[in-house]
């Protein structure tokens, strides 16, 4: 089973790289002196943690505190409780919807694959990893065939960066590359593969300059000799050659060799046709030269209403392209969209619509913006010249839903959604979205209404949508009802149970609430209902517990605010602050008790009712927190930090680590992009726009950045950066031996001792997978000297390979002891102690954090041994009902193509494929079915 186990991590825990498949030569050699005069460093200048020091309130400071005092709007009611329906498409049978999205992708036409791709990227909204909704904005940006959806995609892809919030940056930047370039996106054609290059923003256009600037004489005027004809507009007559006149269109041709009298004059009366002398002027030079960018903008302006008034096509391509080219910012765009829309110039509407969504998402509070968006004549008119489309206002109204979702912009961003929906997906999205906001906005008739038509169109999940305003009209029985009748038609799913505890009450409601939990133990509703009925018993102990459950494994605002309200009620002001602060951390705008108090101001009236800290004191504190691998503790200390010091960058990285750790990406790409802002130096500031490169999937840039930094000065986080970038892939032995050069010289690097034990546990990775294992163990040894707890599972490993199992079984206990977030630990220590055993340390670990997959694919793989193999499917589909993970589906398609199901082996691997396309063992499995299914045809 080690090979069908996901290598956990983020970047303060693990380095990957390649394990050689023999032994490496030479096992004792490398790094000894460094790791030996390292190990004295460490052992003089390391910060002792004083884990059993403890900061108790001064006896006074709170004798006059009432836990009613801090609770003015009382204690959590589970009347006042419901969940939340999400906002995104739910699949009854998400499996099939992945390996039919899949097999879309594959077989559909090139042309066609970005609308797929756009599908794709719906069917991934609803997934917790943005990783891979970003993914499939790429993919459908790489095969974009039009001008508008490559403007689109690529405003998508930054605002999924939210370079807005860098400062030094405009919404125009171009980032070095073609697939977000705001010129590349201009420009209309299938190239999929040159979304990879670098774009031409940098290059020097001079030779294009000259070419339009140098206009010899002969080109500028035509001489009394060579034109045959004139426009005469005003006093000012314009010589011409009449036959290149004649080829701008077939209105001029018709005009000048046709049945007109114009045909036989020399001299033509222009006057009427709305153009300047000036003007026709540039109109001839054009009929010649084929250029229009030596004009001033408001000749070609001319041209571009001369080339519709007389269908020059050639000419307003030109005009039109110019002009595109001209629009920089909010102003220029403003200026000039009402006069493209009138002429339907399409890339001048395009480069107009380009700076808007840049701008997102400020535009968005932008009325002079919106109204070219919001209404149904806006759209109108973006449909004429070719700008209305679903992908357009599918990235208007997310953002919308995200910033202001009860808004009238957002429902009428909605209606225009829906007026450009056209494949069933799209209805069902725009259907059932909408009728989330008319819920929000408590215009449940409405709402009833929209969710009804997603359902008709084939949404299940909308049918939660319907029970819920049926609820709200009054009509509880009906609501019932509803869901009854959903999970008797179908597969139960947990929402579902969620859904139906809603409209039943006692022992009824707790049943569907604990069924929920079991199908789908990742729902909060359940956990919170649970808790908020014991604090109404009185339990509050219990339920903390209760709410301690899924803060274990799933973090959010909601969670952690009822957990600081219930310790505010035990008078537990300490705890109450570290929650509150942690929460403040993933959301700095929460409000609190129901939205009726600002976090930030709860902070404040909790502050003097705990023990105050010094900076060094704080310093202490986390390297408490950090040492017993509790994250959320370690975030509220950060908190603290950072309101003594907000513009501390290296403490904003520190909080984005502790971020990625508990799987809140969205706000750790925030705290990476204030530490980039307040980074006080060059080199600095490279480190953190390297990592949020890296984290955004742009590897080979965020490595970019690690180099320019080091050129600048040497320093512990840029060898650091560099080092992990490299090492996420596949290293060969001499590359893994440079990572481990990288580190080395990061380690020498003046750094707090939480980040020098990172490093040393993560070179002593690379050290195990080069077979260095001495090596290794010296490095995890050094890291525990300074507390980084976590180094305990590297010498474990160490002792495992070593073949003392003794060892390593003792390690991971000692880290389950030390560690309060100890669900890895469990799941660790069961490979190194018997069957039975293992079976208890899993059980152990899911029960602590069931999003972990190795224990299901242990157990699975178990009784499969044992030749059950409907038990093992079982297990594992239970778990990929609420976590369809790429290992879970390989697993089960590996399991049904040993008992001859190749129908359902083919499913579970195109499911996965769709979840990740280049992994290979899926990709051999697949194959190897289809051909099975092609020999029993």
């Amino acid at each position: 089973m080690r090979s069908l186990k996901i290598m956990d991590g983020c970047k303060g825990t693990q380095v990957y790289a390649f394990n050689p498949s023999g032994p490496a030569n030479g096992g004792g050699g490398v790094g000894d002196k460094f790791l030996n005069h390292l190990q004295d460093h460490l052992r003089v200048n390391s910060i002792r943690s004083k884990s059993n020091r403890s900061f108790q309130a001064a006896p006074n400071s709170t004798a006059n505190v009432l836990p009613e005092d801090l609770l003015p709007y009382g204690l959590p009611e589970t009347d006042l409780l419901e969940p939340q329906i999400a906002p995104c498409l739910k699949s009854i049978d998400f499996v099939g919807t992945l390996a039919d999205v899949y097999r879309r992708i594959e077989n559909c036409p090139q042309f066609e694959k970005a609308r797929v791709y756009l599908e794709q990227c719906v069917v991934f909204r609803g997934l917790s990893d943005p990783k891979m909704f970003r993914r499939s904005i790429r993919s459908a940006r790489q095969h974009a065939v039009d001008v508008h959806m490559k403007v689109v995609l690529a405003a998508w892809l930054r605002f999924e960066r939210r370079e807005d919030e860098l400062i030094g940056y405009s919404a125009m930047d171009c980032c070095g590359r073609n697939m977000e370039c705001p010129k590349a996106s201009l420009v209309s054609g299938y190239d999929p593969e040159s979304v990879y290059d670098s774009c031409t923003c940098s290059r020097n256009h001079r030779e294009d300059i000259d070419d339009e600037t140098l206009i010899g004489d002969e080109e500028c005027s035509t001489s009394e000799e060579e034109g045959d004809m004139s426009f005469c507009i005003g006093d000012t007559e314009i010589r011409c050659v009449r036959h290149k006149i004649a080829s701008l269109s077939r209105p001029f041709r018709a005009m000048l060799y046709g049945g007109f009298t114009e045909s036989r004059r020399e001299r033509i009366n222009f006057s009427q046709n709305g153009i300047s002398a000036e003007g026709m002027a540039a109109a001839e030079i054009f009929s010649r030269t084929k250029r229009v960018g030596s004009f001033d903008t408001c000749i070609v302006l001319e041209l571009l209403s001369l080339a519709n008034k007389f269908c020059c096509e050639e000419m307003k391509s030109a005009c039109d392209a110019h002009l595109a080219s001209l629009v920089c910012d909010m102003e220029d765009a403003l200026l000039v969209i009402e006069y493209a829309l009138e002429e339907t110039a399409y890339l001048l509407v395009a480069a107009c619509l380009q700076v808007f969504l840049r701008e997102l998402p400020g535009s968005l509070h932008n009325p002079n913006v919106m109204k070219f968006f919001c209404s149904s004549e806006a759209r109108e008119r973006l449909a004429v010249v070719g700008h209305a489309s679903f992908v357009l206002y599918y990235l208007l109204s997310q953002i919308a839903l995200e910033e202001v979702r009860k808004s009238n912009t957002t429902v009428m961003l909605l209606e225009r959604l829906l007026e450009c929906a056209i494949e069933v997906w799209q209805k069902q999205l725009a259907f059932h979205q909408l009728g989330v906001v008319m819920l929000e906005r408590k215009e449940y008739k409405d709402a009833q209404r929209c969710f009804e038509a997603a359902a008709e169109a084939g949404h299940a999940y909308s049918l939660v949508g319907v029970a819920r305003a049926k609820f709200k009209r009054g009509h509880k029985y009906s609501a019932y009802k509803q869901m009854n009748l959903l999970i008797s038609d179908h597969t139960p799913a947990g929402w579902m149970y969620q859904e139906r505890s809603m409209y039943c009450c006692g022992k009824e409601k707790m049943m569907d609430l604990d069924t929920a939990t079991e199908l789908d133990p990742t729902l909060s509703y359940p956990y919170k209902y649970r808790a908020v009925s014991l604090v109404e018993e009185n339990k509050i102990e219990a339920a903390i517990s209760e709410i301690n459950k899924i803060i274990g494994f799933k973090v959010s605002p909601g969670c952690l605010e009822l957990r600081a309200w219930f310790s505010i009620a035990l008078e537990d002001y300490e705890g109450a602050l570290r929650d509150v602060r942690a929460l403040l951390t993933l959301d700095p705008n929460y409000m609190m008790f129901h939205g009726k108090m600002h976090g930030d101001h709860l902070v404040e009236l909790l502050r003097p009712h705990v023990q105050q800290w010094c900076q060094a004191d704080c310093w202490m504190q986390l390297y408490d927190r950090w040492s017993s691998v509790d994250d959320i503790g370690s975030l509220a200390v950060v908190h603290h930090m950072l309101a003594n010091d907000p513009r501390k960058s290296l403490l904003r990285f520190r909080q984005s680590l502790l971020l990625l750790r508990l799987n809140c990406q969205k706000s750790a790409m925030r705290s990476l992009r204030l530490a980039r802002n307040h980074s006080t130096s060059e080199h600095e500031r490279l480190v953190f726009e390297g990592w949020i490169l890296y984290d955004t999937g742009h590897r080979d840039e965020a490595l970019g950045r690690a180099e320019e930094s080091i050129a600048i000065q040497r320093s512990f986080e840029a060898f650091f950066l560099k080092a992990y970038a490299l090492a996420d892939s596949s290293l060969d032995p001499e590359s893994s031996m440079y990572v481990i050069q990288l580190l080395e010289e990061a380690l020498r690097c003046p750094s707090d001792g939480l980040r020098k034990g990172q490093a040393l546990n993560n070179l002593g990775s690379v050290y195990v997978d080069c077979d260095k294992l001495d090596l290794a163990a010296d490095c995890y040894m050094n890291a525990l000297n300074i507390k980084h707890t976590r180094a305990h599972q590297g010498l474990a490993r160490v002792y495992h390979l070593k073949n003392q199992r003794k060892a390593a079984y003792d390690e991971m206990t000692k880290l389950i002891e030390k560690a309060q977030n100890n669900a890895s630990a469990y799941e660790k220590r069961s490979e190194y102690c018997d069957r039975d055993m293992a079976k208890s340390d899993l059980s152990m670990a899911t029960q602590l954090d069931p999003l972990r997959t190795y224990p299901y694919r242990y157990r699975a793989a178990v009784l499969m041994d044992d030749h059950k193999e409907t038990e093992a499917i079982s297990e594992l589909t239970r778990a990929i009902a609420f976590k369809p993970d790429l290992q879970l589906l390989h697993l089960r398609a590996a399991f049904h193509e040993s008992m001859g199901d190749y129908f359902s082996t083919i499913r579970d691997c195109e499911a996965a494929l769709c979840l990740d396309p280049t992994h290979s063992d899926t990709h051999e499995l697949y194959n190897k079915a289809r051909e099975r299914v092609n020999e029993q045809e």
